[in-house]
């Protein structure tokens, strides 16, 4: 699996709806806040030409790229952190994703009801964070009381963890997220762990009529933003392929709304990716950069970074330049490389490995 997102925001702002478009599966879409109890899951393949062309040159029987895994999570309500409106089960399942996909309404309509009766972006967005902080405020007091007890005992390792619990408390309790608070690394490696919400990535969507609402986008502040509109979106997948084309072209849309979530998700999580292939497949890989090569071998099996000995990289450039493996190594441009190398965006890497 690639990664994971979270599809949250207030109940009929168009979720479900951007779900569809997204992973092309039909979930249930209504105009009643709760429609949606379990979290619709649906898995997107990521394009990316790279892959077709290795696949080319490799010879391989199949190409897999890697995949966006996307839970549509049943809109929350004010008092979420409290159970209302279900909240305690919606904000467990946005505890296991890698980063939150923040759907805002922005368009108006008079069939779709907005849950406090008026189209207000910044009011909104507010909302939804004030409860993932009141959530978050309930993890860290009950870490904190127990680390406090057992840094009474005098180890610094616990008096530590307590003085970072109180910062995140502390940022918390003046309403900012805990991704805001400035860590050291060794202090980001034990937070990482805790199941706090505001530590997640958010990728902030406007939901958006046909006229692009530039008034209401102006009010969306706090994170990265894209503009997608759902509705016509979602006539559009309805399409066949030409067509689908054809119309965008005839509207001045240049990018599919899933295009621009793929490519913003992947600048929020800072993720770059590597290939591996074979006769059998070549296959896409996410990491995040600076990745040892050894444990970009273990993304594909932990066999291979348990008995990693060394492996042959050549960057896809330099493979679709040369125009086979053979010529690559007479050019000089495949090398081999032991666990310390950094994978690259766009490395194609063969492991060589020990059971």
């Amino acid at each position: 699996m690639g990664f994971t997102l979270g599809i949250i925001g207030l109940p009929n702002v168009g979720k479900s709806t951007l779900f569809n478009v997204l992973s092309k599966a039909k979930a249930e879409v209504s105009n009643y806040p709760f429609c949606t109890i379990k979290p619709n899951i649906g898995v997107v393949e990521v394009p990316d030409e790279r892959l077709r062309q290795i696949q080319k040159i490799a010879g391989s029987a199949k190409a897999i790229p890697t995949v966006i895994e996307f839970y549509d999570i049943a809109g929350l309500v004010k008092g979420a952190h409290r159970g209302e409106g279900l909240g305690n089960q919606f904000l467990s399942h946005i505890r296991e994703v890698n980063a939150i996909i923040h759907v805002v309404r922005c368009f108006q309509s008079q069939e779709i009801a907005h849950v406090s009766g008026e189209i207000d972006p910044a009011k909104d967005i507010e909302t939804i964070n004030i409860e993932l902080i009141l959530a978050d405020l309930s993890t860290i007091d009950k870490y904190l009381g127990e680390v406090r007890i057992k840094a009474r005992a005098g180890e610094k390792k616990f008096l530590k963890e307590a003085e970072i619990l109180q910062r995140l408390r502390d940022a918390l309790d003046q309403g900012r997220p805990a991704r805001t608070v400035n860590l050291a690394i060794n202090e980001k490696d034990f937070i990482k762990n805790l199941p706090l919400l505001t530590l997640k990535p958010v990728l902030f969507v406007a939901n958006v009529d046909e006229s692009g609402n530039k008034e209401q986008l102006q009010k969306i502040k706090g994170g990265e933003l894209i503009s997608i509109c759902a509705k016509l979106e979602a006539e559009i997948a309805e399409l066949s392929p030409d067509d689908a084309q054809d119309y965008r072209e005839e509207l001045g849309i240049r990018d599919r709304g899933l295009g621009k979530l793929i490519k913003a998700s992947y600048e929020l999580l800072d993720l770059i990716t590597f290939f591996t292939a074979n006769k059998k497949e070549c296959r896409a890989w996410t990491v995040t950069p600076g990745t040892p090569l050894s444990r970009a071998a273990g993304k594909v099996h932990s066999d291979m970074e348990r008995g990693f000995i060394a492996a042959d990289v050549i960057h896809y450039n330099n493979l679709i330049e040369a125009g086979s493996y053979a010529k690559a190594r007479e050019g000089g441009v495949l090398h081999t490389e032991g666990k310390g190398y950094l994978v690259q965006d766009g490395d194609l890497i063969l492991v060589k490995f020990v059971v």
